[in-house]
């Protein structure tokens, strides 16, 4: 029988996004892809905030301002959780792939230390930040 003689089935022929049930591996997964695309694209930021810094104090008033402003501070605390995730979900790769926490068990529970570990280390990061610079 030629392929177009088959007989059509109801089902979808391969599983997608309607099929899955959400598991936090799956959002993981999604979520080191999304934090790669985010680290580059807020690359730009610390470009713009060296070249303010080299080009002088007009400039970095500038860049300084755009940091301490309501958005500024919602895209420099998003950018650091992605890099604070990125960072923990590439450690827990990097086990991975030395043959460590592949029983379904320690794969759960180490899609969550990622999770929960980025935001413990990006508030971190932030109570730091805020202490040396006067904002606590």
């Amino acid at each position: 029988m030629a392929n177009s003689e088959r007989p059509r089935s109801p089902r979808p022929l391969s599983p997608h996004m309607q099929v899955y049930s959400w598991q936090v591996q799956m959002v993981t997964s999604l979520l080191h892809r999304a934090t790669g695309i985010i680290l580059t694209v807020g690359s730009l930021l610390i470009v713009w905030a060296l070249w303010s810094l080299a080009a002088g104090p007009e400039q970095w008033a500038g860049f300084s301002g755009f940091a301490r402003s309501g958005f500024g501070f919602l895209i420099l605390f998003g950018w650091s959780w992605a890099l604070a995730y990125h960072l923990v979900n590439g450690i827990r790769h990097l086990l991975q792939d030395a043959g460590l926490g592949f029983r379904i068990e320690s794969f759960v529970r180490n899609s969550w230390i990622s999770v929960v570990g980025s935001l413990v280390l990006t508030a971190l990061i932030w109570m730091a930040a805020m202490s040396q610079w006067g904002g606590v």
